[in-house]
């Protein structure tokens, strides 16, 4: 998992759209946010969490790049915020 750890340290996404998230992970609610982006079903641990959104939040960020029409910032908000709250979790729990 440290390499999980090391990839989210040298995330390099829009100062924005990282603003945005670390403001909305302050109200982080892990099961509904979860639930919408993994489906439903028992929430994984933080770790196997991590691992989905980092996949979700490459495709998003694919699309942003190649300004798709179906890209949706509000949607990659919400991916980061989910990415920063579990990430958190993470290091609470995994010292």
């Amino acid at each position: 998992m440290q390499d999980i750890m090391s990839f989210l340290t040298n995330l390099h996404r829009p100062r924005l759209l990282i603003r945005a998230a670390r403001i909305g992970v302050i109200d982080y609610n892990r099961e509904p946010l979860l639930r919408r982006f993994l489906g439903v079903g028992s929430l994984p641990r933080s770790g196997q969490a991590l691992m989905r959104l980092i996949e979700i939040e490459a495709e998003l960020n694919d699309q942003r790049i190649e300004k798709n029409a179906g890209y949706s910032v509000i949607r990659h908000v919400e991916v980061m915020i989910a990415l920063m709250g579990e990430a958190r979790i993470y290091r609470a729990t995994h010292p």
